[in-house]
């Protein structure tokens, strides 16, 4: 049956790397976006009116330093729900062997690529493109692998065994980001006046989701994207980029562009630090625009409790003036929800608020 299930598959999958590949002088029909949500690729937009923060996470370490580090982490929250980091511990030489084990990938044959095609969304290693090409009704300009890599003994068998330096390269950065978001979730949680090891066991036992996306060079990138507007399941994401395309939404509803940083990381609030905080941070909403010139890549590293371990607001957070504003909800929940729902049309985040507006 699955492997029917992939021929079928086979049948209707065309990669936007295929397309690419092929020379395609237009976006095919089904990528096409309506008017009012295309992307307006001005260089100018995001740049001179807004400073998004960069933060230097060395001082983390420092007990003098560290309430100011945690000072600026609860500004970046409240006023973005995200931010960038630097000296976040992670080489150089890591995050370069990332990016080239995945470049490595997706310039295999389609062929190889297409051993690891699946729609389900439950599968712990599945290639695709767009967000679910079986069901989308717009394509996106986006090729992924995507598996689960926490604890990286039980899942990276099933990680693809081709280029042969994947499973190493990524396996090291994907350790280290697991580490990373260790860290961050303990400033956050200090940011808010909890406890840092607040929620830790759940943290250290969660789950880990690497989403490893290829934005190939796009004919007609002012007609197109390669992700619509959406915010993530997580409690953190952390993004690797190898050039510009991400695009944060602000507090006036604007696009803002995420400036490409040599060796830094991009740190997004995702739905269960929403939750948490009780509405005191908000997760970002966010976009990928794509350009006529170069493929983009980019590891988004998903983290969040363990698959059935519900998130509520932390009770801390919650009395008479504040009442809990959400429900709770687990990552196997929004799994659920997008296996039955299009994410395009309503953010998972509004479907466990208590006050729908």
């Amino acid at each position: 049956m699955e492997e029917t299930n992939k021929n079928v598959l086979g049948d209707c999958f065309t990669s936007a790397m295929a397309l690419t590949e092929s020379g395609v002088p237009h976006v095919p029909t089904r990528y096409i976006l309506p008017p009012s949500q295309r992307p307006v690729l001005s260089p100018s937009i995001g740049t001179g009116s807004i400073n998004l923060p960069v933060i230097d996470l060395s001082f983390l370490h420092d007990p003098l330093l560290r309430p100011s580090v945690i000072h600026e982490i609860e500004m970046a929250c409240k006023e973005f729900g995200f931010f960038q980091v630097t000296n976040h511990g992670i080489s150089s030489s890591v995050l370069r062997d990332a990016l080239d084990a995945a470049t490595r990938f997706f310039d295999l044959p389609a062929h190889e690529k297409m051993l690891l095609v699946s729609d389900d969304v439950h599968t712990p290693v599945r290639y695709g493109t767009s967000i679910n090409h079986a069901t989308d009704s717009v394509h996106y300009w986006r090729d992924f692998i995507k598996h689960y890599s926490h604890p990286l003994s039980k899942w990276i068998d099933l990680w693809p065994s081709n280029p042969p330096c994947y499973k190493q390269k990524v396996g090291k950065y994907s350790e280290a980001t697991h580490v990373l978001h260790k860290q961050l979730m303990e400033a956050i949680s200090e940011s808010l006046g909890l406890e840092k090891s607040y929620l830790q066991e759940e943290i250290e036992e969660g789950s880990q989701v690497m989403a490893v996306n290829c934005y190939p060079a796009c004919p007609e990138p002012e007609i197109a994207l390669g992700m619509p507007p959406h915010s993530d399941f997580s409690s953190l994401t952390i993004l690797l980029q190898s050039s510009q395309g991400l695009q944060i939404k602000d507090k006036n509803n604007n696009w803002v562009c995420v400036p490409y940083i040599e060796g830094a990381l991009i740190v997004q609030l995702g739905d269960q630090v929403e939750v948490m905080s009780n509405g005191v941070y908000k997760s970002v909403v966010h976009r990928v625009t794509v350009n006529k010139d170069v493929n983009r890549l980019s590891f988004a590293s998903l983290h969040s409790l363990p698959m059935n371990k519900k998130i509520s607001p932390a009770p801390q957070l919650v009395n008479e003036d504040k009442p809990a504003a959400y429900g709770d909800f687990s990552f196997n929940d929004f799994l659920e929800y997008i296996s039955r729902n299009d994410l395009t049309k309503q953010r998972f985040i509004d479907t466990v608020k208590k006050n729908k507006f």
